[in-house]
């Protein structure tokens, strides 16, 4: 089996659908602290699926972010990446492989390798794993998910990891439909919501960075009412500098929702190749009832197709139904746009150093 890297500027990289995977991200990263390093890889498809030949071969593009934690040691991470995915037996293998052949391009002191899988959730695709209703339950226990990932690999080394960095659920919209068979695929209260904002006189548009303060402040309400932690303003003002602005590229479009020239929601619509992604949504806590952010939502969606893009996703929510889950209520806005659950398998970890990465997950754990 082949797996082999050489270095290569993340300026260079291919497009693609995968943000997290795009120099645009490498960019903001890298102003969060994160230090970016581009590499091409190349495998045998064998490694991929076990019945496939050992002389074909797939070549992608793999960002890899490494971050300090002290003066001594760091870690890497992968986000949503590798964007290579091996049937569910050569998944293990695959990444241990990967793993020792990227071990030598990283920093000596690096503690271990976190992969941010965007793969299909392996228990994702078992009947045992929902319940009546057609709801997904979850994968099992680590120590499960362990075993099955790591079986046929030589060290046993992965792990899985104590949190999830980006989404882990997520719904996909199909954008290859019709305008009319998008609305007729949502939910009554959806649709309805969609149209009286706009008998209200909701209207969105695009902004720059001159509007960042209106967006901060809908930001800040929308943190503080539903308890979430507290970015600063040069973080979004971050994403927007650091677009592309052109089809090859990444485009952001800042997208606000106001009636009488009072701001009522506003979001972040990212355009990557053929996919498009809502990454920040926020809402002012009153005027509820005229529904800006359905009217938002769905300018964003008409807006991703009409820039050609084939899917879009939304970028998070719940895995399932519980009403207990903290983003029970993003979840069933989100459900009701029509699209289609998906479950990624999260973050993996493969230790280079035992001992300081079971430290390193104690206080992760902690957190």
């Amino acid at each position: 089996m082949i797996c082999e890297l050489e270095r290569k500027d993340i300026e260079e990289f291919k497009t693609t659908n995968i943000l997290p995977q795009t120099p645009f991200w490498g960019r903001v990263k890298s102003n969060q602290g994160f230090i970016p390093q581009g590499f091409e890889l190349t495998i045998s498809k064998n490694l991929l699926i076990s019945t496939a030949s050992s002389l074909e071969k797939e070549v992608e593009d793999l960002l890899i972010l490494i971050k300090y934690v002290n003066k001594d040691t760091c870690i890497a991470y992968v986000p949503y990446g590798p964007k290579l995915e091996p049937t569910f037996e050569n998944q293990g293998i695959f990444l241990e492989l990967l793993s020792e052949s990227i071990k030598p391009h990283l920093p000596k002191n690096c503690i271990f390798i976190r992969y941010d899988l965007i793969w299909e959730n392996q228990w994702a695709a078992e009947k045992e794993y929902f319940d009546n209703s057609g709801n997904w339950i979850g994968p099992p226990p680590n120590q499960t998910q362990e075993f099955r990932v790591n079986f046929g690999t030589s060290n046993w080394n992965l792990q899985k990891s104590v949190t999830d960095n980006l989404p882990k659920n997520t719904f996909f919209l199909d954008l290859t439909l019709e305008e009319q068979d998008l609305l007729y695929n949502m939910r009554y209260n959806t649709r309805y919501n969609i149209r009286k904002a706009n008998k209200k006189g909701i209207r969105v548009r695009e902004y720059g960075i001159e509007h960042m303060d209106s967006w901060y402040k809908l930001y800040l309400d929308t943190a503080i009412r539903h308890d979430m932690p507290l970015q600063n303003q040069d973080f979004f003002s971050t994403i927007l500098k650091n677009q592309d602005n052109n089809k090859n590229g990444i485009t952001v479009k800042m997208l606000m929702a106001d009636i009488d020239g009072k701001f009522l929601a506003s979001m972040f619509l990212v355009l990557s190749k053929k996919r498009g992604t809502y990454l920040y949504g926020a809402s002012k806590s009153s005027k509820n009832n005229l529904m800006a952010s359905y009217a938002l939502q769905w300018e964003s969606i008409r807006m991703a197709k009409a820039w050609g893009c084939t899917e879009y996703d939304m970028f998070g929510s719940a895995p399932n139904l519980n009403q207990t889950h903290p983003l029970h209520g993003i979840h069933i806005y989100k459900k009701g746009f029509g699209g289609d659950l998906f479950h990624r398998m999260g973050c993996w970890d493969y230790p280079y150093n035992k001992k300081l990465y079971d430290f390193y997950k104690l206080q992760e754990a902690q957190k």
